[in-house]
Parts: C-alpha cells; structure tokens; sequence
C-alpha cells in the first residue's frame, strides 16, 4: 500500500474521492510512468505492468528506501526491493535490472513525491478560503441614537413620517425646525388653488367662459348658486 498524505487506500477508493486526492494520484502516476518509458523505452511492457500495481494498492514504501511490493500471479506473495535489486526471479534479465516490481517501487515513491508537492502547495484561493484562517472580527452594529423625534406631515399628497436622530435633545431640535420649515416650503408649493365652495368644496371651471362654479346641487334639488368670476381673489359669490 502506499501512502499519501497518510491517506489510506480504503478511504482514496471511497465514492467520491475521485474526484479529489484519488484524481491527482492517478494523474501523479501517469506523469511519473510516461517518464520512465521515455527513458527506459526497452522497458515500456513492465512500467505498464508497475503501474497496475501501483494503482492496485500493492505497492508498501518503507521509510528505509525499500518496499514490498505484491506478485501479480500469486496475491500472498511479496518481493522485497531496494539498494537496486529486486528478490523475484524477472530482476536477473530484466534491462538493466529493472523488473516490474523495482519500477513500481520508483514510480510510487516519485508519483507519492509528486502527490505531496501538489496538495501542499499554497494557492490564491486557499490562502483566502482556508478553513484554518482565523475569522475576520464581527462587523459592531451602529449604536442607537440617545435621541430621536418622529414628524408626521403631508408631502406631495401623501402622508410621511420623518424620523430626526441625535446625540442630544438640542441637536435634535435644530433638525426638527429645519425639517418644519423645508416641510412647510414643499406644502405650500404643492397648495391647491382650486376656488372652494362655503359648501360643497372643489369647484369646478366652467364650460361656457372663464370662472368656476359649484357642480352641487342643493337640499331642494336645486343647482348651487357659487360661482368666481376671473376678476374675484378666491371668494366664492
């Protein structure tokens, strides 16, 4: 077996992990088999043969340099390799000694190498979104204002309410008659300057010239007799 990160096989092989630290292995695998064809090309047929074993968890490192690593053909069989040699019976006519178990040996401790250079390697995005970066201090809430008045008014048509914020009753007053004057301003610009009947309200502006009358009628079912003439300053005759 070989170990990544002190990753066991049983956990690489789980659903799922292909996607992860099982992906880079198998891609550290073939990085490391393609190199060794390209420098032993006579041996291209075994390290095809390592890398299955490899990858089949056969493989065992030992911290000395030398590994165990299983038979293909016999499952309770084991060769030891290392210091260049190998105890199966293919390392005496292999090219250049090098047999199916010796290239896996290498390839799984330079794919293993190859593994831990990659995960440990910091990244943008993991130096930003570690889990182990400590949090960044919670942002205080604004205070509440010691003092606060609330004005009701009609602006434009619509009722608001216009709420004043300070450190002081002071403070807060200045706003509150700066807000008084700015509300009146805005009403009085907005004043309706339809005539107004004593009776009935709105007038309406005749038809038949300028002026404006009353469109009521009276208890009696007569029409309403108000009426402004252009000439008149708003009252109602």
């Amino acid at each position: 077996m070989v170990a990544v990160k002190e990753i066991p096989w049983e956990e690489a092989s789980a659903p799922g992990f292909e996607q992860t630290t099982r992906q880079v292995w198998r891609g550290a695998v073939a990085e490391v088999a393609e190199k060794a064809k390209a420098k032993l090309p006579e041996c291209s047929g075994r390290v095809d043969s390592a890398v299955k074993l490899v990858l089949a968890g056969d493989v065992a490192l030992g911290p000395d340099g030398t590994a165990q690593v299983a038979s293909q053909s016999n499952g309770s069989t084991r060769y030891q390799v290392g210091h260049g040699t190998c105890t199966c019976k293919d390392v005496a006519k292999a090219p250049h000694g090098y047999c199916k178990h010796r290239l896996a040996a290498g390839i799984a401790r330079r794919a293993q190498e190859l593994v831990k250079a990659q995960l440990t390697a910091p990244t943008p995005q993991a130096e930003t979104s570690s889990p182990l970066a400590p949090p960044e201090p919670p942002t205080a809430p604004l205070p509440e204002a010691p003092v606060s008045i609330t004005l009701k008014a009609t602006l434009h048509g619509h009722e608001v309410l216009v709420t004043l914020r300070g450190v002081d009753f002071a403070s807060v007053k200045a706003q509150v008659e700066d807000a008084s004057q700015w509300l009146q301003a805005q009403q009085g610009q907005t004043t309706d300057t339809t005539p107004q009947c004593p009776t009935h309200g709105a007038m309406k502006p005749s038809t038949k010239g300028k002026g404006w009358y009353c469109p009521h009628k009276l208890a009696d079912g007569a029409w309403c007799k108000s009426k402004q003439h252009p000439t008149s300053r708003g009252e109602a005759v």
